[in-house]
């Protein structure tokens, strides 16, 4: 079912991993699609060729989302391309381990920086056309700022901002943009995860085993969809934060 046909959806992060597959949920829905990437340039124009052969077109923007100008040219980019923004999924991010007693403070504004500072000026810059479109906005969490796991503090402390952002956006973006989040558990290791981590992880959730991506992507057609729906957090996490 086309149900997105003639509306456009920007992906930020969406060359690989969890951008990829929700930039793939959202053209089988018949949507256009804008990826943003970083640095992942050669997997940017693999998912492009998979976009395109859904029959919808796709384009690409690289962009540095750390850095509020690039926010805001990915953005201007998107809309010299279609004219419109109907769904926004902020999704870019980065993570990795920083023990308390040796986290630096450029790491730590790296973390912050492109997690919640990017998702907000994108967010910004995007709002007139969103509102314009009776838009959606699809913000990227993790269950992690629920149940924190150890030596990831400004990670989660960056993903504990997309959360409260989302819940302020949801206000202020009312009543013409819906703002939601979906927060992710145990879908996607590391990108060198081992065995044993993915045996971990599908013990600590109700269902007793790891997510798809695809499911991910499936969250975030419900949500770009769910007209009377705002300010949710959707946990996608088998069941984690119950078990």
């Amino acid at each position: 079912m086309n149900s997105f046909s003639g509306k456009v959806a920007l992906v930020t992060g969406g060359a690989r991993r969890l951008g990829r597959a929700i930039a793939l949920a959202l053209a089988e829905a018949g949507a256009d699609i804008m990826i943003h990437y970083h640095q992942s340039a050669q997997d940017a124009q693999q998912t492009l060729s998979d976009l395109r052969a859904l029959g919808i077109a796709a384009d690409a923007v690289q962009g540095d989302l750390s850095n509020t100008s690039e926010c805001e040219r990915v953005i201007d980019t998107t809309l010299a391309r279609w004219g419109r923004l109907d769904i926004l999924v902020n999704n870019s991010g980065i993570w990795g381990p920083t023990p308390v007693g040796q986290t630096t403070a450029e790491r730590w504004d790296e973390l912050v920086n492109t997690n919640l500072r990017g998702t907000y000026f994108v967010t910004q810059r995007a709002a007139p056309a969103l509102r314009a479109a009776s838009g959606a906005v699809i913000n990227i969490a993790d269950v992690g700022v629920t149940r924190p796991w150890p030596d990831h503090a400004p990670y989660l402390a960056s993903k504990g901002g997309v959360v409260a952002l989302t819940y302020a956006l949801a206000r202020d973006l009312a009543p013409q943009v819906r703002v939601n989040a979906i927060a992710p558990g145990a879908v996607l290791l590391p990108d060198h995860g081992t065995a044993k981590q993915a045996e971990s992880a599908a013990r600590s959730t109700l269902l007793k085993r790891l997510g798809r991506p695809e499911d991910i992507g499936a969250a975030a057609c419900f949500l770009a969809a769910a007209d009377y729906i705002t300010g949710v957090i959707l946990p996608v996490d088998g069941g984690h934060l119950l078990a």
